[in-house]
């Protein structure tokens, strides 16, 4: 039980400041609220049990003094109650920090510390990627057998479905959309003089590698990111197992293998599009169509295209690594990954393509 005694400036608690108290302790409160005085002392000699209720009953009171311009004051506590009040009270809690948010300029400088803190890590996986693959080729010790052929299977073959039907549709479209300007001026059969340098050089690398990006990419950095959070590169790494060459390497194998191949089919397929529109639209028969692909293309056309794809295998999987290896969380960090390494793919992936197209351009000459 609690007991409140009231005298002119003083009020006595006696008993038990206690959570089933709580009702005998509202009537302090109203007393507070309505009182007069200018000052109030609350001697807690008496008071031999509290619990952090009772504490935050007796913050309380010292907030609703406050308020009123009331000074209120807690005296003769004993030991036990005041070592209570010092761990359980809500004064004691730090203030909250008021120093002025970060100006413009250390916004930008720790944005630039944490570019150059990614960049870093960025050129370590770069060099540690060419490092292994590279040696790889003489030294197979630290790499599953049989791996390359299943990486070529996954990221490669079970990708050859998607690369087809879109490389189709794509030349398909493309040669639908100028057909009807060029049968205006009898110049149908240059459809496949345009389908034909347009996926060679353009379209057959960036679609197959936006396909690898979304698909196989994303894989990758799933795959990587999953072995990080539940520790699978740390048990690697404990076995004298680089995961880099380990789990990494197979992949660049397989990526720059199959990406090539699937961007020469990706050319075809697209080429044998525009044929269909050839055929129905234009009646261009399949034999002068090739033939008028045969004199269009040259070698350094087939050139930048599996040069363009072969370069945006390696963006692709090392942007997949780069960020599988850099997560951090559970479940929700994989996720996160897996959706900036694919974003980060595809925009790197096109910047790549525009500053290739520019270099083959004024580099290889406007025939080009």
């Amino acid at each position: 039980m609690v007991k409140i005694t009231y005298s002119e400036n003083r009020l006595v608690v006696q008993g038990q400041l206690l959570i089933s108290e709580l009702e005998n302790l509202e009537k302090i409160l109203k007393f507070i609220d309505k009182t007069v005085m200018s000052s109030l002392e609350i001697n807690l000699a008496a008071v031999n049990r509290i619990d952090s209720a009772g504490v935050a009953f007796l913050d309380e009171i010292l907030e609703r003094g406050k308020a009123k311009g009331l000074s209120v004051q807690m005296v003769h506590a004993g030991p036990h109650i005041a070592a209570t009040i010092a761990a359980f009270s809500s004064r004691n809690l730090p203030e909250a920090d008021s120093t002025a948010p970060p100006s413009i300029f250390e916004n930008i400088g720790g944005w630039l510390v944490e570019v150059g803190r990614n960049t870093k890590q960025l050129l370590y996986l770069i060099s540690d990627s060419a490092w292994f693959a590279v040696t790889g080729l003489f030294h197979k010790k630290g790499v599953r057998k049989g791996e390359f052929i299943r990486q070529s299977i996954i990221i490669g073959m079970n990708s050859f479905p998607i690369v087809a039907l879109i490389s189709f549709l794509v030349g398909l479209i493309l040669a639908l959309q100028s057909a009807a300007q060029l049968r205006i001026f009898g110049a149908g059969i240059y459809v496949a003089d345009l389908v034909a340098i347009s996926m060679t050089r353009e379209m057959g690398p960036l679609m197959t590698a936006i396909v690898f990006a979304g698909r196989s990419g994303s894989a990758i950095a799933s795959e990587i990111a999953t072995m990080v959070v539940t520790e699978e590169t740390d048990a690697l790494k404990s076995m004298a197992l680089n995961p880099v060459r380990y789990v990494l390497v197979p992949k660049i194998y397989a990526i720059t293998l199959t990406m090539p191949l699937l961007t020469v089919l990706s050319i075809i397929l697209g080429i044998l599009g525009a044929l269909v529109i050839g055929m129905a639209y234009l009646d261009i028969g399949p034999l002068p169509f090739y033939n008028e692909v045969l004199t269009v293309l040259i070698l350094k056309d087939l050139l930048t295209g599996l040069i363009k794809s072969v370069i945006f295998a390696w963006i692709i999987v090392l942007v997949g690594a780069y960020y599988g290896f850099r997560v951090r969380g559970g479940a929700q960090g994989v996720g996160s990954a897996t959706t900036a390494s694919v974003v980060a793919s595809i925009f790197l992936v096109i910047l790549a393509d525009s500053l290739l197209g520019l270099l083959f351009y004024f580099g290889g000459g406007a025939d080009m």
